[in-house]
């Protein structure tokens, strides 16, 4: 079995290896662009990781997949700065920005279409396993992104809908990328489906983390301005939380904040991160990120994994959850 640190090498190395270049330029330098400024390439580490633990024959057949979960994922990065009207993504120009919108839609939409051709490289044997599972998927996670958005025009959501919201837009994603690993590999389904329940689940703290970046992370790390959910009124997890802690008082002037306009920016920041100061939410998020990444690692208990194998999971769920961006 490969160490995460030689699949991070593999999953770079396949990566730097994409020929993404194409005419008209306009629509492909973009996607260069966007792969080129880097990432923490979960999806497909997930993936090359969940396969070696049950192949050690690391070849094209997981790889071109692997890369394709990437591709997707940078797909939807496009369209959802687009969405956000984000300046930034870790710490360089979005490409709405760089370019324009128009552009930037386009350059997605080959994204999309450029991750299927990579996922079809999955062995003939489960390729209609691997595509159903990749195409549900790609559908729930634009179901995430348009709860995300209607949930911005709300006064407040539920726990519930927010948990609801991230398993779509973030969580299925991770799992697919760790089942997709998995019975490519040769994993039973019953093995795959705990290896799911892993990812997802791991997926939601991930999620939780991002969420916990943007109010209490150091921009220059982070790569994102501190504070760009509280401006666009997202309800991150932070926010959900302070509403159902808060009393009818501390609500109000919780709601009253989030319709300031964005000309004022710093100050509606800083009066949202003084009310979670005051409601313990950063400690509340960190208990959050804890409580998910048990719930992933007591997934696998009945996954029929052994010590070596099990281990390995829980050593790159780890890598995520204490992460510093």
């Amino acid at each position: 079995m490969f160490t995460i640190s030689e699949i991070d090498s593999m999953v770079e190395k396949g990566i730097n290896s994409l020929d993404l270049k194409g005419e008209p330029g306009e629509l492909y330098d973009p996607i260069e662009y966007l792969i080129a400024i880097g990432g923490k390439r979960v999806r497909p580490r997930l993936a090359l990781l969940a396969y070696n633990l049950f192949s050690d024959k690391i070849d094209y057949s997981i790889m071109y997949p692997a890369m394709g979960l990437e591709i997707f994922h940078g797909f939807t990065l496009i369209h959802d700065d687009i969405m956000d009207n984000a300046d930034l993504r870790r710490n360089r120009a979005t490409i709405h920005k760089k370019w324009n919108t128009n552009i930037a839609i386009l350059s997605g939409d080959v994204m999309c279409i450029k991750s299927y051709q990579f996922i079809s490289h999955a062995p003939a044997p489960v390729l209609k396993n691997v595509l159903d599972l990749f195409s549900k998927t790609a559908a729930q996670v634009c179901e995430g992104q348009q709860f995300d958005m209607n949930f911005e025009s709300l006064p407040f959501i539920t726990m519930d809908d927010y948990i609801q919201m991230i398993g779509l837009k973030t969580g299925v994603l991770l799992a697919a990328s760790a089942k997709i690993g998995a019975i490519i590999g040769g994993a039973s389904q019953k093995t795959s489906d705990c290896i799911y329940n892993f990812g997802y689940n791991l997926g939601l703290a991930f999620q939780i983390k991002d969420d916990y970046f943007d109010s209490f992370g150091d921009s220059n790390i982070f790569g994102k301005k501190i504070g760009g959910d509280i401006i666009c009124g997202k309800k991150t997890w932070l926010l959900v939380e302070s509403f159902k802690r808060a009393d009818a008082k501390t609500r109000q002037e919780l709601y009253d904040i989030l319709k300031t306009p964005a000309t004022e920016a710093q100050a509606k920041i800083d009066k949202v991160l003084e009310i979670y100061k005051n409601l313990g939410i950063k400690e509340a998020a960190e208990e959050a990120i804890e409580k998910y990444h048990r719930i992933a690692i007591d997934s696998l208990k009945e996954s029929g994994l052994n010590k070596e194998q099990t281990d390995q999971l829980i050593e790159f769920a780890r890598g995520l959850t204490d992460r510093e961006k």
